[in-house]
């Protein structure tokens, strides 16, 4: 019962506010430029509360995969009031539409900065501890004997407590043996252990190439170093911009084949993550958030009609044309919208099931 009220109540935290930061960027956008706002409601489906102030219903709905704002005149063939044109989404200017439509991803990314500046700022920078998480057999560590919950604590005389710093020594080594310390339950080892040559990546970001490693990867856990306010600010804007081109680069290698569809994963695989960050405290849940918000974010730009994506893309062909696209292509596109994104979420649950059936 511990790790399902970890897991249902972090996926109502996760998704609940992400989607709130969502929605909510469109909401103030559209206030802002003068749109009437009927309907704005965290999930999909029937109602079932809320509360109405002014012309806007706020409300929580049943299936809670998303959310919505439902402004006055959001489609063209809508029928609008006399009185209601002056507040009717379609008879903005396009770049008032543009930007209305833009404010839900782009909230998803300064939500993102916030909280990756904020956690700095509370807690400091995050590093990855050298505690040891997997060995791999047939590999120089393994031989040599080091296991799984060691803490190296020095490479050749160098202290370290940082995976990155001791990946760093390792590579620098061409190659050569090198000396190990490990702190394994108290006591301090000696390993002299010699990396062998691997065709690998160092970051997501570079295609593989060879590199001396030694077969170990990180328990994950963190260390948390306490930086000043400016190193945090930077930090929340240049962790958010790497988070993005790593997610983005992925999607594009997804697409190219060169990362396996089942990887691909949805609501069960974020409310497992969730419930997984939870328990290994509130930090790491919140970094998690910070990650899942630019995804969010990302998957909305994707230029697929029914997505913000799609609709900005309507918009700059609307700039180039001169001319709103016709009501009868833009139902054909959102048609086949409809379709991907169905055949998008077939994949998506069937790969969680299976991770779900697999895992018992």
């Amino acid at each position: 019962m511990g790790d399902l009220f970890y897991t249902l109540a972090a996926t109502a935290l996760v998704l609940g506010v992400l989607i709130f930061f969502h929605e909510f960027g469109h909401f103030i956008m559209a206030k802002l430029f003068g749109v009437g706002v009927e309907v704005f409601s965290l999930g999909f489906g029937p109602r079932l509360t809320g509360r109405r102030f002014g012309e806007t219903d706020y409300r929580v709905s049943l299936i809670p995969l998303g959310g919505y704002v439902k402004m006055i005149g959001e489609n063209p063939q809508d029928d609008v009031s006399q009185e209601d044109v002056e507040k009717s989404f379609a008879h903005k200017s396009v770049g008032k539409r543009f930007v209305i439509v833009f404010a839900g991803p782009f909230f998803n990314f300064l939500f993102a900065v916030l909280i990756f500046f904020i956690l700095a700022w509370i807690a400091g920078l995050a590093s990855v501890t050298t505690e040891i998480g997997n060995v791999q057999e047939g590999y120089p560590a393994y031989e040599a004997g080091l296991k799984k919950g060691d803490v190296i604590e020095a490479i050749n005389g160098t202290r370290i407590d940082k995976w990155e710093r001791m990946a760093e020594l390792i590579r620098a080594s061409d190659g050569e043996a090198i000396k190990v310390s490990v702190n394994r339950s108290g006591r301090v080892l000696e390993f002299t252990v010699t990396p062998k040559y691997t065709s690998m990546k160092t970051n997501p970001l570079e295609d593989e190439r060879p590199i001396p490693i030694i077969g170990i990867s990180p328990s994950g856990k963190l260390v948390w170093e306490k930086v000043g306010l400016y190193e945090s600010a930077v930090y929340g804007i240049t962790n958010t911009y790497w988070v993005s081109k790593v997610t983005i680069l992925s999607v594009v290698r997804l697409i190219q084949r060169k990362i396996p569809a089942d990887t691909v994963g949805g609501p069960i695989l974020i409310a497992q993550l969730a419930g997984q960050q939870a328990r290994e405290g509130l930090l790491n849940l919140f970094y998690f958030m910070g990650v899942i918000s630019i995804s969010l974010a990302i998957l909305n730009l994707l230029p697929i009609p029914v997505l913000d994506g799609g609709h900005l893309f309507f918009f700059g062909l609307e700039v180039v044309l001169r001319k709103p696209i016709s009501i009868r292509k833009r139902e054909v596109a959102q048609q086949i919208g409809f379709a991907i994104l169905a055949v998008l979420m077939i994949l998506i649950f069937y790969n969680d099931i299976v991770r779900l059936v697999t895992k018992q």
